[in-house]
């Protein structure tokens, strides 16, 4: 098992080459980034939408530089009218498609009815959503809260009260294991489980008892389940933010054994891969295995509310008793209806097939027409898929260059371009996108 110690060195060393080939171009990629701008349809409108958060706003996010002012299906607009391929799709929120019609129609027709009561009180709507999420899903409970990394955190919350009442670790002794180059959110607790230097360092002291295991590595997995103490397992079945990386076929077959055998409780963080990003209706479906907790967000109100949920059996979920653990607006009214609707439309309208189909198309196109010398990787599953570029490329500029010529992604860890776009493009605009990112390669 890798120590904390261990991960965080070999980071600062990657960051460190990182910044040192970052420093090697800098002149570079700022005289081409200024012919990129001159050569950009973004006008005076975009940079008064860029100067007002620049002057008013925390600067935790450095956006790609696009003021977007509508958008719908797979596209989006900006102030100056520019249309763009969404390519990136809220990092897979919106798969169901930007201002989903049925989803809005909901969103309007519950807004007035009731939108909040908190948990209070019984609602209507709440039930409802739990009881239609368990019977597609196949648990017994769902906890609904808001955000992902709400639903990360409670699933480690129960995870640890699952381990003193149901496992018998000492109190206080439970350890929850991760994988390296997790990402699942920026709370205390998800920078405690990072690897990344820049999402941990000056944030400590850190969440005691989260250990780190090399993604992708069953033998270290099983290693370190080895100790009484290890209540949880907590991995994405692909790394989204590490660059899309898509494990060795039985990983997940692998994982669900080695918990089953020590006692320890898969916690499948399904938030961006899960509800037919990848092509199956959750990733883990491609092995037909089933995690003890599955962490949901993101997609499951199709970008239009937060809502997010954790799922498991009466054995886990009910060692969380009243006044525990909430949310004010967890189980909200219009949270709920939303979210039904949203899974209703994933189903309806088949898109995990059209996230395989389309998925494999692109991934065909990209391998037969970008320039070998450049893209060193294509990869993916559904339509999560990333290219990852050689070092004498800069992803941001290509990046920026995608978006001159309509179309919308972001680069991640420097040298990979995740492109997500939305579950209901068809293959005419997957073409067209493909012929954007060709036409952009070639031309660099």
């Amino acid at each position: 098992m890798l120590s904390k110690k261990f991960v965080k060195a070999a980071s600062n060393a990657f960051r460190s080459s990182q910044l040192r080939n970052a420093s090697s171009t800098k002149l570079t990629s700022a005289a081409s980034s200024a012919k990129a701008k001159e050569q950009s349809k973004i006008g005076a409108k975009s940079q008064a939408v860029f100067d007002r958060e620049d002057k008013y706003g925390a600067h935790n996010y450095h956006p790609l530089p696009v003021a977007i002012e509508s958008a719908k299906g797979v596209f989006m607009w900006d102030v100056e009218g520019n249309r763009y391929f969404d390519f990136l799709s809220a990092y897979s929120a919106v798969n169901q498609g930007h201002c989903h019609p049925k989803i809005i129609n909901t969103l309007k027709e519950q807004a007035d009815k009731v939108t909040l009561t908190s948990r209070a009180f019984y609602n209507t709507t709440l039930g409802e959503f739990e009881e239609y999420l368990c019977r597609l899903l196949g648990f017994d409970k769902v906890l609904p809260m808001n955000t992902g990394v709400e639903a990360g955190e409670t699933s480690i919350k129960l995870a640890r009260k699952w381990a003193y009442n149901v496992k018998g670790v000492p109190n206080d002794q439970a350890v929850v294991l991760f994988a390296a180059e997790n990402f699942w959110g920026r709370t205390l607790s998800a920078v405690s489980s990072s690897t990344d230097p820049s999402c941990y360092e000056g944030f400590g002291p850190y969440m005691p008892n989260f250990k780190i295991v090399p993604y992708n590595d069953l033998n270290a997995l099983e290693e370190a389940c080895k100790d009484f103490n290890v209540c949880a397992f907590m991995v994405e079945p692909i790394q989204g933010e590490a660059g899309v990386i898509v494990p060795s076929d039985g990983y997940y077959k692998g994982i669900r054994e080695i918990c089953t055998k020590n006692n320890v409780l898969w916690i499948a963080d399904e938030i961006q891969t899960g509800l037919a990003r990848t092509g199956k209706r959750l990733c883990v479906d491609y092995e037909d295995v089933k995690p003890d907790i599955l962490v949901l967000g993101k997609a499951l109100s199709g970008g239009v509310f937060p809502v997010s949920a954790v799922l498991s059996n009466d054995e886990v979920m009910l060692c969380i008793k009243p006044g525990e653990h909430g949310s004010t607006y967890g189980g909200n009214p219009l949270g709920c209806k939303v979210a039904i609707t949203a899974l209703e439309v994933l189903e309806e309208e088949k898109m995990a097939e059209n996230a395989f189909n389309m998925g494999n198309l692109f991934r065909n196109e990209l391998k037969k027409r970008l320039p070998k010398e450049m893209v060193k990787d294509i990869r993916g599953r559904g339509l999560l898929n990333a290219i990852e570029i050689s070092k004498d490329y800069d992803a941001w500029e290509f990046c920026m260059r995608l978006r001159d010529n309509g179309l919308l992604a972001k680069p991640t860890h420097g040298d990979k371009i995740r492109f997500a776009p939305p579950l209901v493009i068809n293959k005419d605009q997957m073409l067209e996108a493909v012929e954007i990112i060709e036409k952009t390669a070639h031309t660099f």
